[in-house]
């Protein structure tokens, strides 16, 4: 049987993440509070133990999202905001943008890849059978 506790504590986890995340906007906190409690309320009579360990899993990664990928911007003047980076917050490398890059196809070789004439033989023989 699934835990009810490990239900409780990611719907607590969401609502908690979801406080750090969306701070200072009432208007988003709202709206996310209640999709949280939403979701939650129209699983609530789910029985099958693999539903719930799937919406669990579902849930943590939600969360994981929410804390690690989602920043808010506010503007304070033209052309300047001011974003919150958490310790959580996922940073990745920043390079400027380049116009003057060119990007070339990636080589494919020959016979081993989606829709080989081999592949496509064999697959259309498979069929005749």
């Amino acid at each position: 049987m699934a835990n009810p506790k490990r239900v409780l504590q990611i719907f607590k986890k969401l609502h908690r993440t979801r406080q750090v995340v969306f701070r200072n906007d009432e208007r988003t906190l709202d709206a996310a509070r209640k999709q949280i409690n939403e979701a939650f309320f129209k699983s609530k009579n789910e029985t099958d133990d693999a539903e719930i360990n799937k919406m669990i899993k579902l849930a943590e990664a939600v969360e994981k999202e929410l804390r690690t990928n989602v920043i808010q911007a506010v503007q304070k003047e033209d052309n300047v905001f001011t974003v919150e980076i958490t310790k959580d917050t996922t940073k990745l490398d920043n390079f400027p943008f380049n116009p003057d890059a060119v990007l070339e196809r990636p080589k494919r070789s020959r016979g081993s890849g989606c829709g080989s004439t081999e592949e496509v033989t064999t697959t259309a023989q498979n069929n005749k059978t």
